[in-house]
């Protein structure tokens, strides 16, 4: 199977399946001497492990990641950095009903079409624990950045109908993790959770958005042709499982607008060059021009569901599925991390190619 690699110069593997015995990440390229906060690293897992609110999955798993290699007296050493979360409470029984069927909407029957063997406990490789390993080398990823001021925050921003937008006075940052659903509004969010509840009582499952936001990136950082900025930042969130859309700075609502009206004027800001709106989404020809970044990720409601729906087995026979098992009523509230991690890779690998890209 190839496709466990992400990245250029900071570059990340993940390994491992959902009822395996682990899963873990290797990253290589990360510059010695970074301090590592084996406590930061830990709060990011926590922040998606399931199991810690009414309107997640209830799968219990502590995610406590375990650094094998590539630190030293608590700093990197430029060697790889290999990162180890043991799974816990894996109950591989819940998917022997569907050991040879085809559930809707998952990857049973295209990972069989591909490889002609699949691993039904949960998904495998496809299932999103996976992105745990995400989550860890994000993490680090997230320190470096730190180091020259990066803010990278996400929130959720819609839920079904109900929608925060961005940019908008009502979003407060300071209220993410105070509340289930990490929306940015408390208000907003209490009726986000109510629906997820009324959900999940019904047996079914909805989808959401979740925005990012990032703050202080300096301009230069992107690579044109194919590597642009936004182009990787779209690849990176289109690759977290139930991710089916990506959009930057005005996205599809610019379509609506005039080139008078979108562009983002330059102005003087006592010697900074900024811009007076920023449709651009702070990228202009793939590369960041200083402004805040921020792009938008829908993601669908999540596949399993627990009324019985048709399907087809191995041999192609009509079937019946019915969800069993522990799952996400909603997605985006443990996806928020996920998104952060993810930008993080993208911005750290960008960061280092640009590094090389000027003599001034």
């Amino acid at each position: 199977m190839g496709g466990n690699t992400f990245g250029d110069l900071f570059r990340v593997t993940t390994f491992g399946e959902s009822h395996g015995k682990a899963i873990g990440v290797v990253i290589d390229g990360c510059p010695a001497g970074l301090p590592i906060d084996e406590f930061f690293i830990q709060e990011e897992l926590d922040r998606r492990k399931p199991g810690q609110s009414a309107i997640v999955t209830q799968r219990k798993e502590s995610d406590i990641v375990h650094i094998q290699s590539g630190v030293f007296e608590g700093k990197t050493t430029g060697t790889p950095i290999s990162m180890v979360i043991y799974n816990a409470d894996a109950k591989s029984k819940d998917y022997a009903h569907i050991a040879d069927k085809y559930r809707p909407s998952h990857a049973d029957y295209t990972y069989d079409t591909k490889y002609g063997h699949r691993d039904y406990r949960g998904g495998g490789r496809s299932s999103a624990r996976e992105t745990a390993s995400r989550v860890a080398a994000g993490a680090v990823a997230k320190l470096l950045l730190k180091q020259i001021g990066v803010d990278i925050k996400a929130f959720v921003s819609q839920v079904g109908n109900i929608q925060l937008p961005y940019p908008s006075s009502l979003i407060d940052f300071g209220v993410i993790e105070k509340n289930p659903v990490r929306c940015a509004n408390m208000d907003v969010a209490g009726k986000m959770e109510q629906l997820i509840k009324e959900v999940k009582k019904q047996g079914d499952t909805i989808g959401g958005v979740v925005t990012c936001v990032i703050d202080n990136c300096p301009a230069g950082w992107g690579e044109p042709v194919f590597d642009r900025l936004h182009a990787d930042l779209g690849k990176a969130v289109l690759s977290i499982n139930a991710c089916k859309g990506f959009e930057y700075g005005s996205g599809f609502n610019g379509v609506e607008m005039r080139g008078s009206e979108h562009n983002d004027i330059f102005y003087n800001d006592n010697g900074q060059i900024r811009t007076k709106t920023n449709y651009s989404g702070g990228i202009q020809g793939g590369i960041s021009n200083g402004m805040p970044i921020y792009f938008r990720a829908a993601f669908k409601p999540v596949a399993t569901i627990i009324p019985a729906q048709a399907s087809v087995d191995r041999n192609g026979n009509d079937t019946i599925i019915t969800g069993k098992g522990r799952h996400d009523p909603c997605v985006v509230p443990r996806a928020v991390p996920i998104v952060e991690a993810m930008a993080a890779l993208v911005l750290t690998d960008h960061w280092m190619k640009s590094k090389g890209q000027s003599l001034f």
